[in-house]
This record gives C-alpha cells, structure tokens and sequence, in this order.
C-alpha cells in the first residue's frame, strides 16, 4: 500500500520541471490539481478524476496569500502538509508541488493577472482583489507545469469560469475540467473551511444545499427567477444564517444576470452565506 513517504514533494520551479521533463520525454502527459491543501474526499475526487485523464497527475498545495483580504483568515487557514502528503499518495497522485510563499512570489514580484468582468461579481464582489489573487497564481501553476488538463471543483464555480476564460483568453494549450461537488450525506458541501463551524452551525449548514434544491426546482417549472430569489433569501435568513452575500441565478457559461422571468437557457444558482464566522458558498445546476 502506499504511504506519504512513496509520494515526491518538490518545492521549487526547477525541481518541479526535473520531474516532469522525463515524462515529457516519453511522450505522456500530465494532469494538474491545485489545492490549498487541508485536503478533504472532494479534493481527492478531483485527483482521481486526473487519474482518468492523464499519464501522471500533480497535486499542488499552496495557501495563496494574495486572494486573502486583509481581514480574512490566511493566518487561521488549515494547514497539515503531511495528512495532504499521506491523503494523495494513497489517490494515486505521482507528485505534490509545495512550494513556499517566497518560492511562488519572489522579492520583487509585481505582477498580477485580472479577468476583467466575470470576477468583479457574486464572490468578486464580495471579496474585492480574491480572483486577482486566484487568476495570478493560477496562471503561475499552470505556467511551471504546463499540464494537458487542470482540474478545478465546481463547489466553486464562478472560480472555474474564471480560469477556463483565463485559458482561453491567453491561449493556454490545455483543456480545463469541472468535477462534481462531492457532499456530506446530509447535503453540505465539503470544504476545508467546514472546520471552522460550531457543532449549532453544523446542524443548519446543510439547510444551503437544501434551499438552493428547492429553488432549482421551482426554476426548473418554470418560476419566475425574482420569486425564487425572493423566497429563497428569506429561507436562507430564517434558516439561522447571520449574512448573506449573495444568492442569485446566473447564467451557467458568462454568469450573466437571469430574470426577473424564467430561466432562459443553461442557469446556476449560486450563493455566498455565513454561519458565524464561517463563509459557506454552493451551487446547483438549473435543470
């Protein structure tokens, strides 16, 4: 059986690209799965999703800096290099890139990489400068690895649009792939930010996925999208939840604004909800 010590970890640029350059030399291919580590079933789904794609699959575990407000938990974020290490050797992953924050932004790093539009809303919105900080380290990862496929959960989907329109937009030679949120029996989304809530808040974070349900479902008969909105803003506050960001239908592709009538072609309902001090986001596909 594999174990943590059976899994490379490389930290740097190069040591990364001595890895894959004798992969390349024989013609396979590579997948790549970034993460901010703390690793959980739905990140292991991505990997093995990865598995089915490509010749070798790489992990990367990196809690990126630059998309934390200053407000924001970077410090609190959960952080254990060897339960991730133990976690994707077992899923078959051939290599983890774990590099430092000096490693990834340098003294004097400057640049940064905007998607102009699709970011500055729902998440953009509420978190002002976080998909700059995602564009910019994305476009590095997939700069240093170069993959044939990345793979990206759609528990965060606005995210994934934002990089598949940031691999289009730069012509970037891979194929960029969604995997299926993977829930909790009770219907929560797993996220590592799942941590931070009370035993009282996890009792009511299932009711996200439950009323985000129950407005597809309206959507999908044909309900106007302002009704369902409406109704479902009030469920979420009479649920328990202590803020709202945002919960609206969206349209699945560009995330344009849907209503105030039905649904017109592919939709999504997102929504951003905080428990306390934990920020809970989900999504369900209209349809």
């Amino acid at each position: 059986m594999a174990d943590d010590h059976a899994l490379p970890i490389v930290r740097t640029v190069a040591s990364l690209r001595a890895h894959i350059t004798p992969w390349r030399e024989r013609g396979q291919t590579v997948a790549l799965v970034p993460t901010m580590g703390s690793l959980h079933e739905g990140h292991l789904s991505l990997v093995r999703m990865a598995r089915q794609q490509a010749d070798h699959v790489i992990a990367s575990v990196f809690v990126n800096p630059r998309q934390f407000g200053p407000k924001e938990d970077f410090d609190a974020y959960p952080r254990d290099e060897t339960a991730d290490a133990r976690m994707l050797a077992l899923a078959a992953c051939d290599l983890m890139y774990a590099p430092g924050p000096l490693d990834m932004y340098p003294a004097g790093f400057s640049t940064s990489v905007s998607v102009g539009g699709i970011s500055e809303i729902l998440c953009g919105a509420a978190r002002p400068g976080h998909f700059n900080g995602v564009a910019t380290v994305v476009t590095k990862l997939l700069t240093q690895v170069a993959p044939d496929v990345a793979i990206f959960g759609e528990k965060d989907y606005q995210q994934l649009q934002i990089i598949r329109r940031l691999a289009r937009d730069l012509d970037l030679r891979l194929e960029v792939l969604g995997a299926p949120v993977v829930r909790a029996r009770d219907g929560l989304a797993l996220s590592s930010r799942n941590a931070y809530l009370s035993k009282a808040e996890r009792e009511v974070a299932p009711r996200l996925h439950a009323i985000l349900a129950e407005a597809e479902k309206a959507l999908a008969a044909g309900e106007p999208v302002a009704a369902v909105e409406s109704r479902a803003l009030a469920a979420l506050s009479k649920a328990g939840f202590t803020g709202i960001d945002y919960l609206e239908v969206r349209g699945a592709e560009d995330l344009t604004r849907q209503g105030p009538g039905p649904v017109s072609g592919p939709a999504r309902v997102l929504a951003a909800a905080w428990l306390g001090k934990t920020r809970l986001i989900d999504n369900v596909a209209v349809g």
